[in-house]
């Protein structure tokens, strides 16, 4: 399968960018590096001594995101972009807002129109709000308790409701 990873630059990102790689994927990564570094992509290549496609671009920007789509046939999406601290969500949640929530939109509209049905969410367990712990998936949702969290709520939902009527287009979340 052609796999686009989104953040593939990133620590959790990297890791499955390998995984896939050694399970004899293709692997295509969008980052725009601000929470990575470049030399996570050749650490990538000489760890599994294949070749992966990079695009230094930001999943926000909607022409980018067109140009991969349209340039590849993408069977699945690994969506790991996006702005990951909760004290600075609380700081700056207009940033994250924008940043964690138009990306998935983009994406989600890419895929829809590209025919990709597989998309991987790395969403948080903060959606699980104040419940006790050990959180369970079958958990309700409480109130998140702060923007960070609030973004990938907002996310889930609006990947569950496309998914609602696409019903080809499958959602994983994980909440971790």
């Amino acid at each position: 399968m052609n796999i686009l990873v989104t953040g593939g630059a990133g620590y959790i990102g990297s890791h499955t960018c390998v995984e896939l790689l050694n399970n004899n994927h293709s692997v295509i990564i969008a980052d725009n590096l601000c929470n990575s570094k470049i030399e996570t992509i050749n650490k990538i290549k000489q760890i599994t001594n294949k070749d992966v496609l990079f695009y230094q671009v930001d999943v926000t920007d909607r022409q980018a995101v067109e140009s991969i789509f349209s340039s590849y046939q993408i069977d699945g999406v690994i969506h790991f972009a996006g702005l990951k601290a909760v004290g600075e969500s609380v700081e700056k949640p207009l940033e994250y807002y924008y940043n964690n929530i138009v990306s998935t939109i983009i994406l989600s509209k890419a895929c829809i129109k590209y025919n990709v049905n597989k998309f991987v969410f790395s969403s948080s367990a903060t959606v699980y709000g104040e419940n006790k712990v050990p959180f369970i998936e079958t958990m309700d949702l409480l109130p998140t308790t702060n923007p960070y969290g609030e973004t990938k709520a907002i996310s889930e939902r609006i990947l569950m409701d496309v998914a609602k009527v696409n019903k080809n287009f499958s959602v994983s979340l994980l909440r971790y």
